[in-house]
């Protein structure tokens, strides 16, 4: 991780910021009002880490398992661990740079620190990137991570489609 920035948890201040990063990367993530990113990542079980110096330059927001989150992609993943066909997983609902933050690692050292705040339980990390449409950037950031694909779901034929990625933790 570079040294001119730093992983801390979210402060309600951050709100402005971090929801302008989430729109400045649609399609890549899926567009959410003020207040629903305000209460997703209010929930108890989430987590929603920031890589700031002086300003926000991105933020990546777990969900743990048992979360009330209407996700199909989330609850893909729970189904598959409560049908016994996956492993105890802690959920990336997104993860956005800032633009002019792109290609300094600052992804990568996110993931870092989700994986140290995982729950002693997690086996995974678990997300979804959309294949439809492409986000090339993604599978190829998520593949030198050690995501492997895990299964795919189309949402809207000809129009929203993803892939379900794991890595160990």
């Amino acid at each position: 991780m570079r040294s001119d920035y730093a992983i801390r948890p979210y402060a309600p201040a951050d709100l402005p910021a971090v929801h302008a990063i989430n729109e400045q990367s649609t399609p890549g993530v899926g567009a959410l009002s003020v207040e629903a990113l305000r209460a997703l990542i209010g929930t108890p079980e989430a987590a929603c880490l920031i890589a700031a110096d002086e300003a926000v330059l991105g933020f990546i927001l777990m969900l743990r398992p048992g979360a009330a989150y209407d996700s199909p992609n989330y609850r893909w993943f729970a189904e598959r661990l409560a049908r016994g066909e996956g492993r105890p997983h802690f959920y990336c609902d997104r993860i956005a740079i800032a633009a002019a933050a792109r290609g300094r690692r600052v992804g990568e050292a996110l993931y870092q620190a989700a994986i140290a705040a995982a729950p002693a339980t997690t086996e995974v990390i678990a997300c979804e990137v959309n294949s439809l449409p492409p986000n090339p950037g993604s599978m190829r950031f998520h593949a030198r991570l050690g995501f492997v694909e895990v299964g795919a779901a189309t949402h809207v034929a000809g129009e929203k489609a993803v892939v379900y990625l794991e890595r160990p933790v």
